[in-house]
């Protein structure tokens, strides 16, 4: 079913009248994304708004805007909610990568919490006897997840950029895990799709099946490991997550259950700090992910590809047509040349060149598609699928776009006894056998290799734009469809189109190889599409993607405009 995820202007004053918590009456069933209105100001916005994957997420947010924090505060709270509410898609036993934007300074600055190897990765532990790839391993148990990076990213955002203390920012994820809420359909979904998987292991079924089965819908869920888990983060910071009690038990269990962390692997971690990807087109800054993420740079390529060219005043066919063209390229150059900076020699100068751009503009017809196999060969690498992201605006201007990860649906399945931890699978990520494919059919490069330490390549891109008179926070999620999605949004909004139309677009994608462009459902027409299949295209019709987060700021009139994509419903549930 889906249901539209329109905004709703939130007076300041009714939130400053609502109880410390929030009380389900002040805000019954607030939406996704929200604006909070204050008194205007010059320069900046003035009041501010959240899009995000759950309302209960956005409302975390909300609430700590409003005890002063400011967009880095109100980040933290979302993430560690979306942990809660949302762990089919992200949780502290993931990562995540964030542009982040100062307003007092003019700062940019992109947080690298992806996560990392363990020093003891083998390849030969994700391979069957036969050679062939053993999806489980790779995909299922401790095996498959790496040293989680949110913990780290969320301790360094709230140190060096927030207003508040991290208790502060921490306080509404802890007391809804204690408290307990009502899990939306998505979770439910996820939780009787894995179910067999989740019963493996005593902790994993303990958390999310009751008797051995998926909670019936509108069952109250609790999360007191959890909040233990978050509130030590909270008070010891790093250290209360990478140290102590909490790494012993997360090393215990992944070891119990044949995994190979170590203390040293957790003590070892560290979010970064990285400079973003910046590409001008059109008088548009963009402002995106740099490597571990391929996506900034590839969205960084394409543009620079179709700044050659009049997209504005081509129909639909040619428009596409070039749109596509530059897809192909920029992935196939992103899958061969792109892995952790950290480890990897990248030929960034070249890939971000607008004269490289020209040279592969020259390669593209006017009027022929042009076959992957006629390109030189790469080797995909991808992101998962199941993911999220939030854009927060805060009242003074500072901007978030951050993308959260665990990888596929409920990531490794695995919790890790007594923490409450949900562990990613994003092992997988890794190309862990050379030439063959991940779960997503998806090749890897040498680029790519898992080593212990490492950052396995992403496709989050967290972006935002500044033009002219308007700026837009934007990021989804959707595997390698996240750099399409983020690129046509970005086209859309230099179109001028509202953060509504822009989140409810129809979507097409091409990622080099398999050499077909997915559509949605009634992308096109069927005269576009059987011009589009003249020309050489092979359309795959595929049910619709990602889960787009967007706020967009209109400087002039000092409107600001956050909208959800309405592919998914909201997650309407109820705190108790």
């Amino acid at each position: 079913m889906t249901i539209s995820l329109n905004w709703r202007v939130l007076s300041f004053g009714l939130l400053l009248t609502g109880s410390a918590a929030l009380s389900p009456a002040a805000v019954a069933k607030p939406p996704v994304a929200a604006v909070v209105q204050s008194a205007p100001a010059s320069r900046r916005p003035g009041h501010a708004a959240v899009a995000s994957a759950n309302f209960l997420a956005t409302r975390a947010g909300l609430e700590v805007l409003r005890q002063g924090g400011n967009a880095f505060d109100a980040a933290v709270a979302v993430a560690s909610m979306l942990s809660v509410v949302e762990p089919e898609s992200s949780g502290i036993g993931g990562g995540f990568m964030a542009v982040l934007h100062r307003a007092k300074d003019g700062r940019n600055v992109f947080i690298d919490a992806r996560e990392t190897a363990p020093a003891a990765v083998d390849a030969k532990d994700y391979v069957n006897p036969d050679g062939s790839p053993n999806r489980d391993t790779a995909l299922s148990g401790p095996l498959s997840a790496g040293i989680p990076g949110e913990p780290a990213g969320l301790v360094l955002i709230a140190q060096r950029y927030g207003r508040l203390a991290l208790q502060q920012s921490l306080a509404p994820a802890i007391r809804l895990a204690r408290a307990g809420f009502k899990p939306d359909p998505r979770l439910h979904g996820a939780i009787a799709e894995e179910q067999k998987v989740l019963q493996r292991w005593p902790a994993s079924a303990a958390k999310y099946l009751r008797n051995g089965q998926a909670p019936a819908p509108g069952a109250i869920w609790r999360d007191p490991e959890q909040a233990r888990t978050l509130e030590r983060l909270a008070q010891h910071g790093d250290d209360g997550f990478y140290h102590g009690g909490t790494a012993q038990k997360l090393v215990d269990a992944v070891r119990a259950a044949g995994g190979n962390w170590t203390l040293a692997d957790l003590a070892g971690y560290q979010a970064k700090e990285r400079t973003p990807v910046s590409v001008d087109y059109r008088g548009y800054k963009i402002i995106t992910a740099p490597p571990p993420s391929s996506g900034g740079v590839a969205i960084a390529e394409i543009l620079n590809i179709l700044s050659g060219y009049d997209l504005a005043a081509m129909d639909q066919v040619q428009r596409v047509h070039y749109i596509v063209e530059a897809m192909r390229r920029a992935f196939r150059d992103h899958n061969a040349y792109l892995g952790d900076p950290d480890f990897v020699k990248m030929p960034l100068a070249m890939l971000l060149s607008p004269y490289y751009a020209d040279g592969l503009r020259q390669s593209i017809l006017p009027d022929r598609a042009t076959p992957s196999s006629m390109l030189p060969r790469a080797e995909p690498a991808d992101a998962g699928m199941h993911t999220t992201h939030f854009s927060i605006i805060d009242a003074d201007g500072n901007m978030a776009a951050v993308t959260l990860t665990v990888n596929t649906i409920l990531g490794s399945k695995f919790v890790a006894a007594g923490t409450g931890v949900l562990l990613n699978n994003e092992m997988d990520d890794f190309a862990l056998v050379p030439n063959k494919p991940n779960v997503y059919g998806l090749l890897g490069s040498k680029a790519n290799a898992p080593v212990g330490g490492k950052r396995m390549l992403s496709s989050m891109s967290p972006s935002i734009v500044i033009g002219p008179e308007r700026t837009m926070v934007i990021g989804s999620p959707g595997g390698s469809t996240i750099i399409t999605q983020v690129l046509e949004g970005i086209l859309h909004f230099i179109d001028g189109e509202n953060a509504q139309q822009i989140v409810a677009h129809k979507r097409f994608h091409h990622q080099y190889l398999p050499d077909v462009v997915m559509v949605e459902p009634g992308t096109f027409d069927a005269a576009t599409s059987a011009a589009l299949e003249q020309m050489g295209y092979t359309l795959k019709q595929r049910e619709p993607w990602g889960f787009m987060n967007v706020v967009t700021w209109d400087r002039k009139t000092n409107q600001l405009d956050a909208a959800s994509d309405p592919r998914r419903p909201s997650g309407l549930g109820q705190v108790q």
